[in-house]
């Protein structure tokens, strides 16, 4: 029994809060949170509603993460994660951190010409999506340096059964 065994329950639990809490966001927090405005401007309408799907959609790119990571923990708990069958989960986590990425770095550059100039002085908005721009490249690189190791550990693992 490998000893990530006994962890494996408590981050299960973890992902399923982090998915029931996105879930909730998505339906309740996220258009909650957005202005109603008494009568908006074409600008002000246009930012509301690409804020709202570009909120939507990055939540569901974590979502997408998440249930990646169970299938993930699944195969650790099988002893077949250093298979071929665990990269199309890694590439899956990959892709859906690039998606968000670039759907966050349409927000940011949408921010700057709408938020600040038409609809808001506060630069808030702004700030926060390009340090969430900068976090999120730093973890997706690290994701992909993580999917390199995945690989690399594969191949070393198929060649030792070949050897054995």
């Amino acid at each position: 029994m490998s000893p990530a065994h006994p962890l494996l329950f408590p981050i299960r639990f973890l992902l399923a809060l982090v998915f029931a809490a996105l879930v909730a966001a998505q339906i309740w927090a996220v258009p909650g949170m957005l202005p109603d405005l008494a009568a908006p401007s074409l600008e002000q309408s246009l930012v509301r509603w690409t804020m709202l799907a570009v909120s939507v959609l990055g939540l569901a790119c974590v979502q997408v993460v998440v249930v990646c990571t169970w299938q993930l923990l699944t195969m650790v708990r099988t002893d077949c994660i250093f298979s071929a069958r665990s990269l199309p989960w890694v590439n899956a986590i990959v892709v859906a951190m690039a998606v968000g990425w670039l759907m966050l770095l349409g927000a940011f550059v949408s921010s700057y010409y709408f938020i600040i100039d038409e609809v808001s002085d506060d630069p808030g908005p702004p700030v926060l999506l390009l340090v969430l721009l900068l976090v999120g490249a730093v973890v997706g690189l690290l994701m992909v340096v993580m999917r390199a190791l995945l690989l690399q550990a594969t191949t070393l693992r198929t060649d030792m059964e070949a050897v054995i």
